[in-house]
């Protein structure tokens, strides 16, 4: 962890003369959310909007609250545009479905920052393609979110919500350069096999599975410790990184994931079955990875309740802060977003018989690197939910993080 930090230092120092003060301001690419309006106006492109509006009303669908909301992110997307051009910046405005073209590595060549307005699944795409092993260059955009409905979205990922009432306010400080850079880890994913190719990657954010664009980096050979460790000759890092988490399991969410781990690089094989695996950044922490590792304060009351001594005054005062003691808990599944750690959790892990093996084998835990082997049937590698490759039987991935691929972004107060 320690040399991993000072990598992080060493990043952050040749990045030290790019300061807030430093910043020039010129161009901006704005990436806006598709809206629901929108979603199904691609999906019936041969129906009049008075005809589509009747298909979702027999479908059942509030559709005077989906124009609403419509109007909502429209609106507010013109706010942020007009802000930008306000300041003196070129503006270019692109649609999420647009943003994923190969267009995109000449759209962000040309910009000085990239704005995702709606909400952090388009925060998320945007720093998918952000990504300088996307982009097959050193090039380090900085990204900006604006939350287009604070208050139907959490938006985690976005500028505080006040932001939203007052775009300008955040786009002149930004030009300004009073702000702060956030330096937000994410995860390097290498496949490990013997010829160097990789399976062609699925996109997810259409629902519907379309083939990506095939971004591909070189093949490399493995030194000779590696490939005797992990039974491979061949490496090839993936061109997506993950900003939130990445997970592995099987495609049909009801199959047991059969998965192999090795973490940081120790000689112990961890074996397990178990709905998935999810590996997770600082950043990701405050999303699935807690879904899946939060308690309730039910499940704090239930626990106290099996003691022996249930009945017990001390226990009895402690069921009467169960939702106090569950929400402390929960806040310490969070880390910070620059931490080079990884932790990995395993989602319902079959703990019978000889499952899993060793017997020690932690269901979740922070590490540096997981080396994860496929016994799956027919199981999906997931980059932030958007970007999916087969890892079937015999698969293998790295994963991992290096200061280099981290997201620069700039934060507000």
């Amino acid at each position: 962890m320690l040399k991993s930090k000072q990598l992080l230092q060493q990043f952050s120092k040749e990045y030290a003369k790019f300061t807030p003060a430093n910043f020039k301001l010129k161009r901006a690419l704005i990436v806006t959310k598709l809206s629901r309006y929108e979603f199904e106006q691609l999906r019936h492109p041969e129906l009049s909007p008075d005809q589509l509006q009747q298909k979702l009303r027999d479908r059942g669908t509030d559709v005077e609250m989906v124009l609403y909301l419509h109007k909502v992110h429209k609106d507010f997307e013109r706010r942020v545009v007009q802000s930008f051009q306000d300041v003196g910046c070129e503006v270019k405005l692109s649609s999420r479905l647009e943003f994923r073209s190969s267009l995109s590595k000449d759209v962000m060549s040309w910009a000085d920052v990239i704005v995702p307005v709606g909400g952090d699944g388009t925060f998320l795409l945007s720093a998918g393609r952000a990504s300088p092993l996307f982009a097959l260059s050193q090039q380090k955009t900085p990204i900006v979110g604006f939350n287009s409905d604070p208050l139907r979205s959490e938006g985690r990922l976005m500028l505080p919500k006040h932001y939203s009432d007052n775009p300008a306010d955040a786009v002149s400080r930004i030009k300004s350069g009073d702000f702060k850079w956030m330096h937000r880890s994410r995860v390097r994913t290498t496949m490990l096999g013997s010829n160097g190719k990789i399976p062609e990657s699925t996109d997810l954010f259409r629902h519907t599975e379309v083939k990506m664009e095939q971004v591909t980096t070189a093949p490399e050979m493995l030194d000779r410790d590696m490939a005797s460790k992990y039974k491979a000759k061949m490496k090839r890092i993936l061109p997506y990184l993950a900003l939130n988490e990445v997970f592995i399991g099987e495609h049909l969410s009801a199959r047991v994931s059969h998965l192999q781990l090795v973490l940081d690089h120790q000689e112990v094989v961890n074996k397990t079955k178990c709905s998935g695996l999810c590996v997770s950044t600082g950043t990701g922490s405050t999303s699935w990875h807690t879904s899946i590792n939060r308690i309730t304060s039910r499940d704090v009351d239930d626990l106290l309740r099996s003691l022996p001594n249930s009945s017990s005054k001390d226990v009895m005062m402690l069921r009467q802060k169960a939702e106090e003691i569950a929400q402390r808990y929960n806040q310490g599944l969070l880390f910070a977003p620059d931490d080079p750690r990884l932790c990995y959790s395993i989602r319902e892990q079959i703990c019978v018989g000889v499952w899993p093996s060793p017997k020690t084998f932690k269901e979740r835990d922070f590490v540096q690197t997981v080396f994860v082997k496929s016994h799956c049937f027919d199981a999906n590698l997931v980059i932030d939910g958007s970007i999916s490759y087969p890892f079937n039987d015999g698969a293998k991935a790295l994963l991992e993080v290096h200061p280099e691929d981290a997201l620069l972004t700039i934060a507000l107060d």
